[in-house]
């Protein structure tokens, strides 16, 4: 399944400045978000060099599986016709489990480093408390209501990292209503502890609430410096 117009922002020449020469960057944004939300972050991308592949899904429209093959598989074609010599992935929040969800699928040919900011890799109380309620179910869709913290949930189904990820996790809210749900810190969304996933490379936290994750300075900054270095500069 391949969403109409998913590809919102791509650059197939060779002039990039940098010193990656085609490296690939897809974008995901999160839950109820558009790839909008992921501009600043493309922009920063662009400027150091990557191929910036910043995709549009109806994160609201299906479950996590079908999903990530509508947004990724397409996305992943792309750079490997472009020649692509390495594929990153910069998630916020629900982009971050369609890529677990793809990657426990598929083997990329040219598998780079990932970022996750924000995600539910274990869930969040948030869906345990809510989601069986109507309204939950009719703003968040299908996707929103696999993500609880049970074993059986999607999250934590998918298993480890096999692959080079770095987490960075907020831990101020700006939904006291939500934080009250989340046993300790947390960006009113999900809880610093629960962003962790078994075999990631490294995990940060910073001062920031979910929404703005993939927009806040620092962030941006130790993307940039986890894609070249597998690891995130810690001060």
């Amino acid at each position: 399944m391949k969403f109409p117009g998913a590809i919102t922002s791509a650059r197939f020449d060779q002039s990039c400045p940098g010193t990656w020469p085609n490296e690939w960057a897809i974008l995901l944004h999160g839950l109820c978000r558009s790839s909008r939300s992921m501009a600043p972050m493309a922009a920063a991308l662009e400027s150091a060099g990557y191929k910036v592949l910043n995709i549009q899904y109806p994160s609201r429209s299906a479950s996590i599986d079908i999903l990530s093959e509508g947004a990724i598989g397409p996305a992943v074609r792309d750079c490997c016709q472009n020649g692509a010599v390495k594929i990153h992935f910069v998630t916020h929040s629900l982009g971050g489990i369609l890529t677990r969800s793809f990657l426990s699928r598929h083997t990329l040919p040219q598998p780079g480093r990932i970022i996750m900011l924000g995600p539910p890799n274990q869930g969040s109380e948030i869906v345990d408390k809510l989601g069986r309620w109507r309204l939950f179910k009719m703003i968040n869709g299908p996707a929103g209501t696999e993500l609880g913290t049970g074993g059986d949930s999607t999250p934590n189904r998918l298993g480890p990292a096999h692959f080079c990820a770095g987490i960075i996790s907020g831990n101020r809210s700006i939904n006291w209503i939500n934080s009250l749900l989340i046993p300790g810190p947390n960006d009113g969304k999900v809880s610093v502890e629960r962003t962790r996933l078994a075999g990631m490379a490294d995990h940060l936290v910073i001062p920031c609430a979910h929404p703005f994750l993939m927009r806040h300075p620092a962030a941006i900054r130790q993307t940039l410096f986890f894609l070249a270095n597998g690891r995130f500069h810690h001060s």
